[in-house]
């Protein structure tokens, strides 16, 4: 029996190929500032999100901020579609620990009150904005100024008359049309701090769109899919979508748009940054989907497991696995595992069985094996997992799960 060792050589008659890269680099592009926030030129992937909230409900709308922050969020958008948001701006931008994008439509003059009010970027919508044209230098002059950065985002759902007449649709080369039609009006008055979007809720379309911003403009892009629809639906369409750009090295920031609460969304772009490594790994659950082997209810565990470590500040790989047929491996794999079965589970720390516990205490044992192994993580875990902190490092942790 002939024996072949891995990797596999070549092919007759094929030359042996080096390993593929599954990232690519990241495209080059320019830099801006969102606040302290740099987008674009090899900065960090960032991940925004959306308040759901009214503008004019501050209080509200930082909660809300805050726990965005929490979430992973990098940069906050707000809506301003009245007067009174945009005064609400200024307190809104001086309390929120992130960076704060206006998020304008059809009136021009909330871009300046934005700009005024201390946002560290504006988001303009050619489509809807009434007269938007005739405003650009004016809003070019403010912007630099001020050294706040313009985003052009371009939306299917508010294309340009003229070029729905042109296209029929909302093609991939409509909306790049747009959005290079209005960066070259902001070109012209010498303003070139611009990040740009063009979205639209087919992936398929945003991919193509997106690839043809990449290749004519170096711009800094703002990728999403919009109008996703629910968190099931909207997270599995967004991570398609984002998953090919991001690995063709598109992308220099992200917004996952879903039916569901800012925070959530954040969680999604932060996961689909991780896989493909582009992210420090957060928390990461690992189990199995479950078969006619399983002695344990792997969904309901799995479910505890998760809500139990929800906040877990650092790093962390836990397997919660079921049979012994991946069981043993997977959790061995993982910080910190459990492969379960006859009402007992067995606990793995980075590779070594160190308890065999009943299956009532799988979820506290893996608890105390994560902070026994990682005692520089107390702060911002749940208050329930260090019961003996004194009560200045209890309000510590709850601060830091609020931020």
């Amino acid at each position: 029996m002939t024996r072949t060792d891995l990797p596999l050589p070549a092919l007759p008659g094929h030359a042996a190929q080096p390993p593929a890269t599954i990232v690519a680099a990241r495209r080059p592009s320019r830099r801006i500032n969102v606040g302290t926030v740099p987008v674009g030129d090899g900065a960090p992937i960032s991940v925004q999100t959306m308040t759901t909230t009214a503008t004019t409900d501050i209080d509200a709308t930082l909660q809300q901020i805050a726990a965005s922050v929490a979430a992973g969020c990098d940069i906050i958008r707000v809506a301003v579609p009245s007067a009174d948001d945009a005064l609400a701006l200024p307190a809104i931008v001086a309390k929120s620990p992130i960076p704060v994008i206006a998020d304008i439509h059809f009136q021009p003059r909330y871009v300046f009150a934005a700009i005024d009010a201390g946002c560290a970027a504006v988001r303009v919508n050619p489509g809807n904005i009434k007269k938007f044209d005739n405003k650009v230098r004016e809003i070019a002059q403010a912007a630099g100024a001020a050294n706040v950065p313009i985003r052009i985002g371009v939306n299917a759902g508010s294309l340009d008359p003229r070029l729905l007449a042109k296209y029929g649709k909302a093609t991939p080369e409509a909306l790049t049309e747009s959005a290079l039609w209005e960066c070259s009006l902001f070109e012209e008055h010498g303003f070139t701090d611009i990040k740009i979007a063009v979205k639209h809720h087919d992936p398929l379309t945003v991919v193509a769109a997106y690839r043809l911003l990449a290749a004519a403009c170096d711009y800094p892009l703002h990728l999403g899919v919009t109008e996703a629809g629910p968190a099931f639906q909207g997270s599995i369409k967004s991570a398609v979508a984002m998953g090919i750009l991001l690995a063709e090295g598109i992308g220099d920031t992200i917004r996952v748009s879903l039916s569901a609460p800012p925070a959530e969304q954040v969680k999604a772009g932060c996961h689909i940054l991780s896989s493909l490594g582009l992210r420090p790994r957060t928390l990461e659950i690992v189990s199995c989907p479950g078969c006619g082997r399983l002695q344990v209810d792997i969904h309901k565990l799995a479910q505890r497991v998760e809500a139990a470590f929800d906040g877990f500040p650092l790093p962390l790989r836990v397997a919660v696995m079921g049979c012994v047929v991946n069981g043993p491996g997977e959790s061995r794999d993982a910080d910190i595992g459990v492969s379960s079965g006859n009402g007992k589970g067995q606990i793995f720390v980075r590779g070594q069985v160190v308890a065999t516990v009943p299956e009532s205490q799988i979820v506290e044992r893996l608890l105390e094996e994560a902070l026994k192994h990682r005692p520089h993580t107390r702060l911002g875990c749940p208050r329930e997992l260090h019961p003996e902190a004194d009560p200045t490092s209890r309000s510590a942790a709850s601060s830091s799960r609020n931020l």
